[in-house]
């Protein structure tokens, strides 16, 4: 039981589960469904994410440094270069889509394909690659920087401004108490949550930034321990398994929050497939896959160094695994649309993308990568 327990929190599989229990209840009982979520909502998608975002930040962060998988800092721009690519490639393809019919209303949801799910991404790369660390992380770090570029793109700091103009200067004195922290060398994590995490976080809610982001300027000063591996049974856990460590503190308070995650976004009435359906389905699918690729070919050319191990094969398995926007995809389409139609295909759009796991792992298993590369081996 314990080992099933493990398995699931170090693949995030809560979240699914979450979007699972979402689908069902919604179309069984719709009225049921919202009068119970949508009081979840704000604490979930506003405060919740902005501890998740932040943990997983922190992984990738401590992955980055020295000793860690994305060390050097020439080798953690790839990941970056790669959301850019991911994000262009799924909003060309949209805005074509769009553009080739006749319902112009829907050009303004093309925020919605810059949403990557990490939860699934992080579960398809753990699953085909196991124990190659470098990979797995890499996988991380581009779906947590798309999704990063996603939540900007949503954000509306222009429109805060006329009624909160001084807001955003609270991100500031966030950062000074957090450096003035990391000064005088307080090791535990909850002075920088509690103190410089609130002010950043009032400062992004006030200022028109999405609140999902405010943790993120505080991670760099929180403690930081060297590390080749994201999960639950990462081999250096000895260094992370202490009460003053932000991942040790919340491990599996998360789990709850990406339950919560799916079960208050994931509940989609299935009516309603259409124009702005596809659009975000093929943007997501073929659009952000292609991008990812062409990134990645361009960090080669520029000579910038890619994750060892990293072949054209398992680029194509990447770029597949990080095409699935569901959870967060239909978190940004409630930002972008107003509750009615267009929002209802976008949403049901998000949802389908869940197609890219599979497609992911076929193309893992036809191309022999990761775990099907031993397999075929065994069988030869």
């Amino acid at each position: 039981m314990r080992r099933a327990l493990d398995f699931a929190f170090d693949h995030y599989l809560l979240a699914p589960l979450g979007g699972a229990i979402a689908l069902i209840w919604a179309n069984a009982s719709s009225a049921t469904y919202f009068e119970m979520t949508q009081p979840l909502t704000f604490a979930v998608n506003d405060v919740g994410m902005a501890i998740v975002l932040a943990y997983v930040a922190q992984g990738v962060f401590e992955a980055a440094s020295v000793g860690g998988s994305l060390h050097s800092w020439r080798r953690a721009y790839v990941p970056i270069v790669g959301a850019v690519g991911a994000t262009a490639g799924a909003v060309f393809v949209y805005v074509a889509f769009i553009g080739a019919g006749d319902q112009v209303a829907l050009m303004q949801g093309w925020p919605v394909v810059c949403a990557v799910d990490l939860f699934l991404s992080l579960a398809v790369a753990r699953v085909v690659f196991q124990r190659r660390p470098a990979i797995i992380t890499f996988v991380l770090a581009l779906a947590i920087a798309s999704d990063v570029i996603g939540l900007v793109v949503i954000s509306r700091p222009m429109v805060a401004s006329s009624t909160h103009p001084t807001s955003t200067a609270l991100l500031v004195p966030a950062i000074g108490a957090s450096v003035a922290l990391r000064r005088a060398h307080v090791r535990s994590a909850w002075p920088y949550v509690v103190v410089a995490g609130s002010m950043s976080w009032f400062a992004c809610f006030f200022g028109g930034w999405h609140p999902a982001l405010a943790l993120l300027p505080i991670v760099p000063f929180l403690r930081h321990e060297p590390r080749n591996w994201i999960g639950f049974d990462d081999p250096a856990d000895g260094a992370h398994a202490t009460s003053r460590h932000f991942e040790y503190i919340f491990k599996y308070p998360i789990q709850a929050i990406v339950l919560l995650f799916g079960l208050v976004n994931a509940g989609v009435l299935i009516r309603g497939v259409d124009a702005g359906t596809w659009a975000v389905v093929v943007a997501s699918l073929v659009g952000r896959p292609l991008g990812i690729v062409a990134a990645l070919v361009i960090c080669r050319w520029a000579g910038l160094p890619l994750p060892r191990g990293l072949g054209w094969r398992e680029t194509s398995v990447i770029a597949l695994a990080a095409s699935p926007g569901a959870g967060f995809g239909l978190f940004f389409a409630s930002a972008v649309f107003p509750i009615g139609p267009m929002l209802m295909q976008a949403r049901i759009g998000a949802l389908f993308t869940v197609a890219g796991v599979l497609l992911a792992l076929g193309a893992a298993r036809a191309l022999r990568v990761g775990r099907f590369a031993a397999a075929a081996e065994q069988t030869e």
